[in-house]
């Protein structure tokens, strides 16, 4: 009774917050909808009306739709890979006894804090740059010819960028799960004669799924929203070759002032979103379970 009571208690006492954070979420999604079904141009409200499915048919038929899609896909399968085997192996090597250990952790966790615009600022005119940024000097140094990154790989350099900032995320917590490993285990396995590639195969990277897991569904949420590093860097271009589906609604809304379009495209960035997560949880979900 009285485990029955304390959980109707907490129940009631998390109530008013799961309500607020209910209507925070559920109502800038009914004003997305509402206004994907009408034409609303604020700098002709004039012609505003009910326009059923048009919207939705006008943003499908964007030649740029297509290319968002695949670059939105493409992006958050990239990162994800860098970020997830680049995690693995700097976790395990920040988890080895070296001098000044603690300063070199915070070091390479140090790029997550940096606000996307200013990462993308930073490695548009420090390190990208094709004059004075320091790949064109490594490049000129090796006597090869600079690279003009933004123009002629658009969407690599983004995911670059990106990966940048999320890799400290997955080491973060890679680290985390690989220190809660049990040493006795390792050292039982390397007196029975396991190297080095068995022990991390059968013993480390079983321990570690649950927080890969966590890596990969977190990630994912926020991936699918990338926006400011493309803003900043290639504005989409050239051509249609960086823009993914955050990118074309911001265009649409902002530049070309198609809030109903922009509307209709951020309902479907809702539903491709859902399809992905839905996905990448049945896909690692399991080793939550576990």
């Amino acid at each position: 009774m009285a485990t029955r009571q304390t959980q109707t208690l907490a129940r009631l006492m998390m109530a008013p917050s799961v309500v607020l954070l209910f209507i925070w979420m559920i109502v800038p999604l009914g004003f997305t909808l509402w206004f994907s079904f009408q034409q609303y141009n604020p700098l002709n409200p004039i012609r505003d009306g009910f326009v059923g499915f048009a919207n939705y048919a006008l943003f499908y038929s964007n030649p740029a739709f297509l290319y968002s899609i695949i670059n939105t896909l493409l992006i958050v399968a990239s990162v994800l890979l860098i970020t997830v085997i680049g995690g693995i192996l700097l976790a395990m090597l920040l988890d080895q006894p070296i001098f000044g250990q603690g300063i070199v952790r915070i070091l390479v966790i140090s790029p997550f804090f940096v606000m996307p615009p200013v990462a993308a600022l930073v490695w548009k005119n420090m390190i990208m740059h094709p004059s004075y940024g320091v790949f064109a000097d490594i490049s000129r140094f090796l006597g090869l010819q600079p690279v003009d990154w933004f123009a002629q790989y658009p969407l690599f350099s983004v995911i670059i960028i990106v990966a940048w900032q999320w890799l400290p995320f997955a080491t973060l917590i890679l680290l985390t799960a690989l220190q809660s490993l049990d040493g006795e285990q390792m050292e039982a396995a390397e007196m029975d004669g396991a190297g080095f590639l068995s022990r991390f195969w059968h013993l480390t990277l079983p321990h570690m799924s649950r927080a890969i897991t966590v890596v990969i569904l977190i990630q994912t949420i926020f991936l699918l929203a990338v926006y400011a590093e493309i803003l900043v860097t290639t504005n989409g271009g050239p051509g249609y070759a960086s823009t993914n589906l955050p990118f074309l609604v911001y265009q649409k809304a902002s530049l070309e002032f198609k809030i109903g379009q922009a509307s209709a495209g951020g309902i479907i960035a809702v539903i491709l979103a859902n399809i992905v997560a839905f996905f990448a949880m049945r896909a690692v979900g399991k080793n939550l379970d576990r």
